[in-house]
């Protein structure tokens, strides 16, 4: 049996719509809503409700506390990797403050988020949930985001805004050439 944790601490991924006010917002996880929709053979996942926040609003409290959720859950021998669903505005820097703080884990750490929320038409919220938790499997231990069908291992991971995905970025900082990888 492989056992997974995963962090949720809000993000695109996880907004709902609110009927009264008419916004995407963050209320309440809603990942075991998408895992119900999973088939995971021999996987058992362990949800941690963290945070429930737009990554815009994360503050160095929060980042510091899902390094401490992180850290605890690579603690745990049975644990064959973490998967973090977070917001993609600010994932890179909850990526880099993983591996400054946790810079040998033992086992894969893959933060994951989403475009467009999970409950919207074209969401790619489920996919990037999927490939995370298969992630776990085939990276080596490392800080990783994956998205659309890749593993980016940080640092030098960046969000490029226009593509609407992750990419690697040059040591100055700049993404690569469109079609790059």
């Amino acid at each position: 049996m492989r056992c997974i944790s995963l962090i949720t601490t809000g993000g695109t991924i996880e907004k709902t719509y609110d009927e009264q006010s008419g916004r995407l917002e963050n209320r309440r996880s809603i990942v075991h809503r998408m895992l119900r929709r999973l088939r995971l053979e021999d996987t058992v996942v362990s949800a941690i409700e963290l945070l429930s926040k737009d990554s815009l609003d994360m503050t160095a409290a929060d980042r510091q506390a899902i390094v401490d959720v992180t850290r605890a859950a690579i603690a745990n021998p049975e644990n064959v990797g973490v998967v973090i669903l977070h917001g993609t505005d600010t994932l890179c820097l909850t990526g880099d403050a993983l591996v400054r703080e946790l810079p040998a884990p033992r086992v894969p750490i893959v933060l994951t988020g989403a475009m467009r929320p999970f409950e919207m038409v074209r969401s790619d919220a489920l996919q990037n949930l999927t490939e995370a938790l298969f992630a776990v499997d085939v990276v080596a231990p490392g800080v990783y985001v994956t998205a659309h069908g890749r593993a980016l291992k940080f640092p030098g991971v960046s969000k490029d805004r226009e593509r609407g995905t992750f990419v690697r970025v040059s040591a100055d900082g700049t993404p690569p050439l469109p079609g790059a990888r």
